[in-house]
């Protein structure tokens, strides 16, 4: 039953079981007291290795792909330009997840595997009782046993549980539990899972729908999902020039997300909040504006500053945009807030729902990122409303003023920057300061 009618039966029962309890209509109770606000849906959409140079309509220039159904959200939403994520795909799944900075949970390297004694966000809506159904829909990453995002508390899970595929249409498809072998294009396999799980839901809803693209294969989408002309499904032409395939990934991506919101009813899409993150940087085969030594991977800013925007159900602020500092971690509480649970903080999480309708009230004074090493502690960085702190794993520091030069340069350590002006030495303590605070 689509979701429509049953929240009108639901609201026809509890007039009628209202009447039988108080009389009849006669006493003329004002509608407010028999008809309660109905939650928000929430739906998140994560796009795998998108960063900043590759969205469109960022403050960061580069060849853009056409995705009408992103700029939507944009006009009907916030467009934030100061999301920090982690590096890599894991370790961000793991803040999403836990509300938690990657070192706490020994969650920053790729291929880490989540501690199911971690309480995850779906674990932390189900034990507030918010009366949300819960689905992860595509890309896990998280761990490779199939029963994993059950045992993290999610309601239904199917998609991908590795973080890669050999192929975008011969890959290991895992619903339930088990896992096959499908050879449907992947964006479309998670956009029809969604659609079909969203089309039985008839409570308030969470859904992470997390698509595989434009990661690597860099490969030729049906051409039906895409604008890009002159492509030949050839591995050497796409060796050869891999950014217009990762662009025609980009755009199919977001031709099916614009699939899976139409799918809702106008009353069902009036009713929910959507989120749209890249979960890192873009990878270096198509690294435009950044430095290709700086992107994916790496903590400098094509590496770790990444899109975020949101429209929907709440979201009073149309068509702007947002400099506010925000974290990955940060989308644990303010999900939860948006879901009903009255919280400002959660671990490492800063509740920012404050922003979607109030431009004058950031939380956030510091955000922070790292990457893990297999050989030692990786590299870190944090950063504040103008400086940016970098500690590489061999000992090396890098600080930025990201007012001046958003790109990171020059590196203001460098000997022939020193010694520091008292401003980006005032910066520099400060940010060691707060790196102690949060037990680094």
């Amino acid at each position: 039953m689509k979701k429509t009618f049953a929240n009108k039966a639901f609201l026809l029962c509890s007039i009628v079981c209202l009447v039988a309890a108080f009389g009849s209509c006669d006493k003329k109770e004002p509608l407010d007291t028999l008809i309660t606000v109905a939650k928000p849906n929430i739906l998140l959409i994560i796009a795998d290795d998108v960063g900043l140079d590759a969205t469109p309509n960022s403050a960061i220039s580069g060849q853009k792909p056409i995705m009408p159904n992103l700029l939507k959200l944009q006009q009907e939403g916030l467009q934030f330009n100061n999301l920090w994520s982690n590096p890599t795909c894991t370790p961000t799944r793991a803040t999403i997840l836990t509300g938690k900075y990657a070192f706490r949970t020994n969650m920053t390297s790729v291929g880490d595997e989540l501690a199911t004694s971690e309480t995850s966000l779906q674990q932390l809506l189900q034990s507030k009782n918010t009366g949300y159904s819960t689905a992860v829909i595509g890309k896990w990453h998280l761990s490779n046993d199939a029963n994993h995002p059950m045992s993290m508390g999610v309601g239904h899970y199917e998609g991908l549980l590795s973080g890669t595929v050999q192929s975008y249409t011969n890959w290991s498809y895992t619903k339930d539990g088990q896992t096959t072998t499908s050879t449907d294009y992947i964006t479309t396999k998670f956009s029809d899972a969604a659609i079909d799980w969203l089309d039985q839901q008839t409570t308030p809803w969470f859904l992470w729908l997390a698509y595989t693209a434009p990661h690597t294969p860099f490969h030729l989408p049906p051409s039906y999902l895409h604008t890009q002309t002159g492509l030949v499904d050839d591995a050497s032409a796409i060796a050869a020039n891999p950014l217009p395939y990762y662009l025609a990934a980009l755009e199919a991506m977001d031709t099916e997300m614009g699939r899976v919101i139409a799918s809702m009813s106008e009353s069902e899409k009036e009713n929910t909040i959507i989120i749209f993150i890249g979960d890192n940087g873009s990878p270096n085969q198509v690294a435009q504006t950044y430095n290709s030594n700086r992107v994916k991977g790496t903590v400098y800013q094509g590496g770790v500053n990444v899109p975020m925007v949101i429209a929907g159900k709440g979201v009073g602020r149309l068509n702007e945009t947002e400099d506010a500092l925000i974290n990955t971690t940060d989308l644990f509480a303010t999900i939860a807030n948006l879901a009903g649970i009255d919280s400002v903080t959660i671990h490492d999480s800063q509740n920012f729902a404050n922003l979607l309708t109030n431009a004058s009230n950031p939380s956030r004074k510091y955000t922070y990122a790292e990457i893990g090493s297999t050989t030692g502690s990786g590299d870190y960085t944090i950063r504040n409303a103008t400086h940016k702190y970098i500690r590489f794993e061999d000992g090396s520091e890098s600080l930025f003023d990201l007012i001046a030069n958003p790109l990171e340069r020059p590196d203001l350590l460098q000997a022939n920057q020193l010694p520091l002006n008292a401003m980006d030495s005032a910066a520099k303590a400060e940010l060691l300061m707060q790196l102690t605070a949060i037990g680094k």
